[in-house]
């Protein structure tokens, strides 16, 4: 009886080391540089991590994994790095719990945090993200928001030195609309040393508040309506899907970002030897022409398997791998 007492009015867990992954923002360079460099290492490692990298009582661990959105690569590559690692995963969609019913999101966090040891979201809004973590014991990781998707450019500055080599120093051209992909790409080459070139529309702009933090942290970022200056001389050319999940203005956005099409006649503006990638799912004929992500220089499928290795790399931080 004396042990069941004590049970019941045991305090909740405490760390006060708790690291959550919610932007490339919130951490300083050298752990975004460490992030890259452990998902080069996960995946030379294969299946198993690095023994250096495996976070302790891994076989022990639960990985909680909510989505608000659809999802194929986020869901599969996070549940199957969990299980690469060692450990185990739930997964859970917006029907299967209290988020959208009105149950405040503190309570959520201290819930999940009294059952798993991070939990992952793909969440409409950014706010769900640090809403949990401010009262979450366990980390809080951001697979995709509408502010930010730092999980996917982990996976592309690998993806981008397996092909070109070390990404300080070169030239990163986005061309579209300056969405959550967009930003995250601001976070990386503000923080790594990297020039990044945007051309959008001046309607589907990134965040003034975005541009305005990489300027006082000393980004090298440029901003043009002009898709061809954006890209000459670029290392690499990036894009994203036209119209995401939940945009009901999709005849707006096409007819705005038509000239921002990634072609051939605009890859041959690039360096040589250019790079081409985009996150997926793309649409051919859309936001990039069939022979480009089809064609030599494209490097997205590596680009997608490269988020299970960056997803490796990323639970493995929160749980404590330095």
């Amino acid at each position: 009886m004396q042990h069941l007492m004590k049970s019941a009015t045991a305090k909740p867990r405490q760390r006060a080391d708790v690291r959550h992954f919610l932007d490339l923002s919130d951490l300083d360079a050298k752990v975004v540089r460490r992030l890259v460099d452990m998902a080069h290492a996960m995946k030379q490692a294969g299946r198993r991590p690095p023994p250096d990298l495996a976070p302790a009582d891994i076989d022990q661990k639960i990985l909680i994994m909510i989505f608000e959105k659809p999802s194929t690569r986020t869901r599969v590559s996070f549940d199957v790095a969990m299980r690469q690692l060692g450990g185990q995963t739930i997964g859970l969609n917006d029907k299967d719990t209290q988020l959208g019913r009105g149950e405040p999101l503190s309570d959520t966090a201290r819930v999940l945090s009294r059952y798993g040891d991070a939990m992952m979201l793909r969440v409409n809004a950014h706010a769900t993200l640090t809403e949990l973590a401010a009262h979450a014991t366990i980390p809080v990781i951001n697979g995709l928001s509408d502010l930010s998707h730092p999980c996917q450019i982990v996976a592309d500055l690998m993806t981008f030195e397996e092909s070109r080599g070390p990404i300080k120093g070169a030239t990163v051209a986005w061309a579209g609309d300056g969405n959550n992909v967009a930003v995250s790409w601001i976070h990386a080459a503000t923080r790594l040393g990297f020039k990044l070139r945007l051309a959008c529309p001046p309607q589907l702009n990134p965040d003034r508040a975005v541009l305005d933090w990489a300027k006082a942290e000393g980004g090298d970022i440029e901003l043009t309506d002009d898709a061809p200056t954006a890209v000459a001389g670029a290392d690499c050319v990036v894009t994203d899907t036209w119209v995401s999940m939940g945009q009901a203005d999709a005849p707006r956005r096409k007819q705005l970002l038509g000239p921002y099409a990634v072609d051939d006649q605009l890859m041959a503006r690039a360096r040589k030897g250019a790079i081409f990638m985009h996150c997926l799912p793309a649409y051919r004929g859309h936001e990039v022409a069939a022979s480009v992500i089809d064609g030599p220089q494209s490097v997205v499928w590596d680009e997608a398997e490269n988020r299970l290795h960056a997803q490796k790399a990323i639970l493995a931080w929160c749980l404590g791998v330095d």
